[in-house]
């Protein structure tokens, strides 16, 4: 590669021994131009500065396998409960044990949506910030975070 002053001399041969070549350090450039850095902008975390990728990720994926384990196991107690309650109150209901007032029902469950409908507008400022706050979150521990949700869907399953 011929220098800017051999071009204006005309010396454009390559067998010359005054080319100039510019090095490269290429662990310094992995560190400036890191691909998550690209994607999601300059300040990408402090745990993906202070671990590796591949910590990170079993991090990452072992927080994940067990939140989505226990994530599995309170939902099959949860709905066992919550089925064999409706299921009681159905066989009680049918024996003549409890007796329904389905427009009762009705009337409070239309109040309650009506209360929820105000309450949910006043509370969107707080949804907003902690939605900003995940994200902000996720996009600094990009390696971190999508190692958890793999994990958490792998514990789910298990």
């Amino acid at each position: 590669m011929a220098t800017a002053d051999q071009r204006e001399a005309g010396q454009d041969d390559p067998e010359s021994e005054d080319e100039v070549y510019e090095v490269v350090d290429l662990t310094e450039y992995a560190r400036r131009h890191q691909w998550w850095s690209r994607v999601f902008g300059n300040n990408s975390g402090p745990i993906a500065e202070k671990y590796s990728v591949a910590t990170q990720i079993i991090m990452g994926g072992v927080t994940g396998w067990c939140a989505g384990y226990v994530f599995q196991r309170v939902g099959k107690i949860a709905a066992t409960a919550i089925g064999g309650g409706f299921l009681l109150l159905q066989i009680a209901n049918h024996s003549g044990y409890v007796q329904v007032d389905w427009k009762k029902v009705e009337k409070d469950v239309n109040k309650a949506k009506k209360h929820l409908k105000k309450k949910a507008n006043k509370a969107a400022p707080e949804i907003n910030t902690f939605i900003e706050e995940a994200t902000d979150f996720i996009k600094r521990n990009i390696v971190l975070s999508s190692g958890f949700v793999g994990g958490f869907f792998l514990g789910l399953a298990s």
